[in-house]
C-alpha cells in the first residue's frame, strides 16, 4: 500500500482496496443491556437476582449466536461491509436487523436465530420448534423469521426510495429492489435439527446453517450478472444505513430500578416489607395469570390455538420486557406488526394494570 493509500485510510477511516470484511458498525445494543445487567446484578437484593439472571441468560445466548454468524465473516476474507444490529425506524414503525452485510452486487439481511431445541417447518409455512421440557418433548409455533425478514425488506425499501429525489431514479430502484437487496435466516445453534421436507421452497432457500453462510454468499454473487459496485458505492451505502440507526429504546435494566421502595420480582411489582424475602414463582404471579388468561380467551374467539396469540416462552418475555409502547412491545422477540397490531393495545393495557 502506497502513502497515499495510508493517508487516506487514516483520513477515511475506511480500507482502501477492501479484501476481507469492514465491521463498519460492530457494536451491539443487546452487549451494552448485558453489562448494564451485570452490575446491577452485583448489588441487587438476593430475591430479585433470580429474575435478572434469566434476563442476562436470554441476552447471553442471542449474542453467542450472533458471534458464530460474526465469526464465519471474520474468516471469509470476502470484500464485504457489515453493520451489526441495525436498528430502523420509518413512520411509526421499527426493524432491528442484526446483520446487514453489503456486497459488491446486493445487500444481504441476515436474522440470526440462535434456537433451543429442534426445528420443523410444516406446508403451510408454519414454524414450529420442539423442545425438551421436563423430561417431555413439547411443541410450540413460534412466530415466521421470514414474515421478520419480509418487514425488514419492507422498510429498507421504503428508507431507500424516499432517498431519491428523482422519479426516475425511484422508478428504477423499486424495479431492481429484488436483485439488489436479499435476506436469509441463519440458525446458530448446531444441535438444531431442522426438518424441512415439507416446508414450500421459498422458505427453505431462505433457511441455512450459519456455517454455510459463506458459501450462501458467494453463490448469491455468481449467480447475479449486474455489475459490481465501486467500494466507494459500498461506502456510501454503509454510510447511508449508518446514518439511519437508531438507538434502542427499550432497558432491560429499567423494571429493576422503580422508585416508592420497590422491586420487580419475576414480573410483578413487590413491596420489599410484605415480601418476606419468599420468591414467587413467575407462573404464579398475577401479571403471568392475566397474560395466560387474556391468550386463552383470544384464541378461543378466534378458534385458534393459543400458542398462535403467543406461546409460553413470549409470554416470558413479556414480563421481562414489560413494554410501555408498541415500539417497545415490537422489539420483544416474536411480536411483529401482525401480532402488535392485532393484539398490542390489549397486551399494554394488561401491562399498565399490573404496573400501577
Amino acid at each position: 500500500m502506497g502513502v497515499f493509500d495510508s493517508f487516506k485510510e487514516l483520513v477515511t477511516q475506511k480500507p482502501v482496496g477492501l479484501k476481507k470484511p469492514d465491521f463498519y458498525k460492530a457494536d451491539s445494543d443487546a452487549k451494552k443491556q448485558l453489562e448494564r445487567l451485570q452490575q446491577l446484578h452485583a448489588t441487587a437484593p438476593d430475591r430479585v437476582k433470580p429474575q435478572i439472571e434469566r434476563d442476562m441468560k436470554l441476552l447471553a445466548y442471542g449474542i453467542a449466536g450472533e458471534e458464530s454468524v460474526a465469526f464465519e465473516l471474520n474468516n471469509s476474507y470476502l470484500p464485504i461491509i457489515v453493520l451489526h444490529d441495525l436498528r430502523l425506524e420509518h413512520e411509526g414503525l421499527s426493524a432491528q436487523i442484526d446483520y446487514l452485510i453489503i456486497t459488491t452486487k446486493f445487500c444481504l439481511v441476515v436474522e440470526c436465530k440462535n434456537l433451543f431445541g429442534n426445528l420443523e417447518v410444516n406446508s403451510r409455512g408454519e414454524f414450529i420448534r420442539e423442545l425438551d421440557f421436563n423430561g417431555k418433548r413439547k411443541k410450540e409455533g413460534i412466530y415466521s423469521p421470514v414474515t421478520q425478514n419480509v418487514r425488514h425488506m419492507e422498510m429498507i425499501k421504503a428508507l431507500r426510495l424516499g432517498n431519491k429525489r428523482n422519479p426516475l431514479m425511484r422508478v428504477a430502484l423499486d424495479k431492481s429492489f429484488g436483485e439488489l437487496h436479499k435476506s436469509v435466516i441463519v440458525l446458530a445453534n448446531p444441535k438444531t435439527v431442522i426438518n424441512l421436507k415439507q416446508a414450500p421452497k421459498e422458505i427453505k432457500d431462505q433457511i441455512i446453517r450459519s456455517d454455510q453462510l459463506i458459501d450462501y454468499i458467494k453463490r448469491l454473487l455468481r449467480e447475479n450478472k449486474d455489475l459490481a459496485s465501486s467500494e466507494k458505492e459500498m461506502y456510501e451505502m454503509a454510510d447511508f444505513f449508518a446514518g439511519l440507526h437508531k438507538e434502542n429504546p427499550v432497558d432491560y435494566a429499567e423494571k429493576y430500578l422503580l422508585d416508592g421502595g420497590a422491586v420487580e420480582l419475576d414480573g410483578a411489582i413487590v413491596n420489599k416489607e410484605e415480601s418476606g424475602g419468599v420468591e414467587v414463582a413467575i407462573e404464579e404471579t398475577p401479571l403471568y395469570q392475566a397474560l395466560k388468561q387474556y391468550r386463552y380467551e383470544t384464541s378461543k374467539a378466534e378458534g385458534i390455538k393459543a400458542y398462535y396469540v403467543y406461546n409460553n416462552l413470549q409470554l416470558e418475555a413479556l414480563i421481562a420486557g414489560m413494554p410501555r409502547s408498541l415500539d417497545e412491545l415490537r422489539m420483544i422477540s416474536g411480536f411483529g406488526e401482525v401480532k402488535c397490531e392485532k393484539y398490542g393495545e390489549a397486551i399494554l393495557g394488561i401491562m399498565r394494570r399490573y404496573r400501577e
